[in-house]
């Protein structure tokens, strides 16, 4: 009896994500294909721009600029041992360009907008509003996730090169400040170590972030029932679900790009 509950739960987890997969499938392609098709309402793509990037940025400095002091202190207790404290800012801005940075920063944004974003929409769909839309011969894919895509698919990169600078800050104070680096020294080791494909590297994964989160969350939103407490369910899947993919898309990212860019 044990095993038969097992593997009906199983087979029913496994029925549910290869649904879920192929309605963010769905709703990927229908936003991509309207996001290219007038007319295109700009206003409320700057609304959800300000929401998403500019209602951030608090969140984002505390996080970015603690990453660094982390990063640096952490990385100090090694280099000290050999002698190699000067190391430190280029190891620090390396890691934070090409992955700290982008993938700190699409985990806070949706933990944050895309959690917001289910809870709006689900609230819409509960309350039949987005039926109402469509009363109205108003597409919702249009309306309502098409301007969060635009919008989620600009401010994360933006997000993320604030976050980069704000976390190689952090690092900056505990070098010239604890570990007695000059501030010169710094800012040239540092420079020398970034080039511009260690930017770009970290860039283009973030845009593919903003997209997921602003499918998945999008999705979950329009596919809430059970009330309330379905609000809730969808909001936790939101978050899972966006944390799981950006791992996932950033792993197959670093990957190809080590053969890209050796």
């Amino acid at each position: 009896m044990m095993f038969n509950n097992f593997f009906i739960t199983l087979g029913s987890r496994v029925i549910y994500f290869m649904y879920f997969l192929g309605g963010v499938a769905n709703l990927t392609f229908q936003t991509i294909y309207l996001s290219f098709k007038p007319p295109y309402r700009k206003d409320r793509i700057f609304e959800q721009a300000k929401k998403a990037g500019f209602d951030s940025l608090p969140i984002v400095s505390l996080i970015a600029l603690f990453i660094g002091f982390i990063f640096a202190l952490q990385t100090a207790y090694f280099m000290q041992r050999i002698g190699s404290e000067l190391y430190i800012a280029s190891l620090v801005a390396l890691s934070i360009v090409r992955e700290l940075g982008p993938v700190i920063t699409a985990l806070v944004v949706a933990g944050r907008v895309g959690a917001s974003i289910t809870a709006e929409l689900g609230s819409m769909q509960v309350t039949e509003q987005i039926d109402a839309l469509e009363a109205l011969a108003t597409n919702p894919i249009k309306y309502l996730v098409v301007p969060r895509f635009i919008a989620l698919s600009l401010m994360v990169p933006l997000l993320t090169i604030y976050a980069d600078f704000v976390g190689i800050l952090g690092s900056y104070v505990i070098c010239v400040f604890r570990l007695g680096i000059s501030s010169g020294m710094y800012i040239r080791v540092t420079a020398e170590a970034l080039y511009y494909k260690d930017l770009f590297t970290g860039l283009a994964k973030t845009v593919s972030f903003g997209m997921i989160i602003a499918i998945v969350s999008c999705y979950e939103g329009f596919n809430v029932k059970g009330g309330a407490e379905g609000v809730g369910r969808a909001t936790t899947r939101c978050v899972v679900f966006s944390f799981i993919m950006i791992i996932i898309a950033d792993c197959l990212f670093t990957a190809l790009f080590y053969f890209i860019f050796p």
